[in-house]
């Protein structure tokens, strides 16, 4: 044997492992696959529809408008999002005239909360995108975590196929077209459903922190905010719970809660030299301020009798919502009927009175809605009960439907 042969190794060959997912996340590939299927969808007939009229790129960039038809998704409040993450809360307040010309005033930025915007800046540093491509990337990726939240929550209630079945509805809710725009929703919600499951697992520490974060985001996280605290409270009341786990935990959670809300609201009150600046700017500049219900019942008055004398008339929408409205007193006792936890009780009826007891524009009802997920609940259960083939008509049927809704809403009507 030469000297060559006899110093030369055999060489060995290592198999290549296939790349798999960790166990703990494989039960979410059906919810997100489902969730993914549904938005796309949606999404396709969106941009055909407005790709076939081709009139947005006469509207006003701000308001609906654009060179492209991706551009329809950064406008409204979109455009502030875009203009906080550019500039910070310091441009200009601008002369603006509301949708119908029914009033104009001057609104400032500081009336969008710096979470979504802070993000949207951070992706566009890290990975050099521009901030549109950024901000699309965040709500699009924040989209998926709310459906895996959604699914985690509801699965535990009624079972894996009813939390895939919840996803699935989540993305072709009414108005779910902002879920993929450059609005908080999907922040949100990623953030409201992963803050309920939390307290659900008796995770306080997490559950406590998500709920500061959601008081960054957006002013209705008072709602999720307030039902963190109140099951802390509840639990730390209770002496078995005590026991169990502890005082620091829940303790932490009930005050970490508030602190983000807190914090940026006494803020703006300090920059602009009063402490209610914030909601005298919403109730001044946006017309949306509580009003206990009565601009509510007053757009169920003229809508039942055909009129349109209320602020924020669009009446296809209007009428659209009203069977939303009137649809939630069956969805809440249904939810009721299956004894969800006190998070999710309270979460959801503070939401919807908010909702209801806030006057904002009528149509934009099924939008303000769209982070009550626990009222996915019994409905997922109920579809749960039927076969693959009918889940499919259903959910392709829908997903058309929804395209076809946030077109119409967003540029048709020019509805924020």
């Amino acid at each position: 044997m030469s000297t060559a042969q006899s110093n030369t190794a055999p060489t060995v060959t290592t198999p290549r492992r296939p790349l798999r997912l960790p166990l703990a996340a494989r039960p979410y590939l059906p919810p997100l696959a489902l969730y993914g299927a549904a938005k796309l969808t949606g999404l396709l007939v969106f941009a055909w529809l407005l790709t076939s009229a081709g009139d947005y790129r006469h509207k006003d960039p701000r308001f609906g408008g654009g060179a492209h038809w991706w551009d329809v998704l950064s406008t409204w409040d979109g455009w502030w999002y875009l203009q906080v993450a550019q500039k910070g809360y310091h441009p200009e307040p601008l002369r603006s005239l509301a949708p119908g010309g029914q009033f104009s005033a001057e609104q400032n930025s500081v009336a969008f909360f710096p979470l979504y915007p802070g993000l949207v800046r951070a992706v566009s540093e890290i990975t050099g995108m521009g901030l549109y491509g950024s901000a699309i990337l965040v709500s699009v990726v924040c989209s998926f975590v709310a459906a895996a939240g959604v699914y985690a929550v509801v699965s535990l209630l009624a079972g894996a196929r009813a939390g895939t079945l919840a996803a699935g509805l989540w993305a072709v809710a009414p108005a779910a077209g902002v879920e993929w725009a450059v609005y908080t929703e999907s922040l949100f919600v990623a953030i409201a459903a992963w803050a309920c499951h939390a307290v659900m697992r008796r995770r306080w520490v997490p559950a406590g922190l998500l709920a500061f974060l959601s008081g960054l985001s957006r002013p209705t996280a008072a709602v999720l905010i307030g039902a963190v605290g109140l099951a802390a409270l509840v639990t730390l009341v209770r002496r078995d719970s005590r026991r169990e786990q502890g005082v620091a935990a829940p303790l932490y959670a009930a005050v970490a809660a508030p602190l983000g809300l807190l914090t940026y609201i006494g803020w703006v009150g300090w920059s602009m030299g009063s402490p209610g600046a914030y909601f005298s700017l919403q109730h001044q500049a946006w017309a949306h301020y509580f009003d206990f219900g009565a601009y509510t019942l007053d757009v169920l008055r003229n809508v039942a009798v055909g009129h349109g004398d209320y602020l924020f008339a669009y009446p296809v929408p209007d009428l659209i919502a009203v069977q939303v409205v009137v649809a939630l007193p069956f969805l809440v006792a249904l939810l009721l009927r299956k004894r969800p936890p006190l998070v999710l009780t309270a979460y959801t009826l503070a939401s919807i009175v908010t909702i209801l007891g806030t006057q904002q524009m009528f149509g934009n009802t099924p939008r303000y809605l769209l982070p009550v997920f626990p009222l996915l609940l019994a409905p997922a259960a109920a579809l749960a009960r039927l076969r693959w083939p009918a889940l499919v008509v259903f959910f392709s049927t829908a997903a058309v439907a929804s395209g076809w809704y946030a077109h119409y809403v967003i540029f048709e009507l020019g509805i924020p």
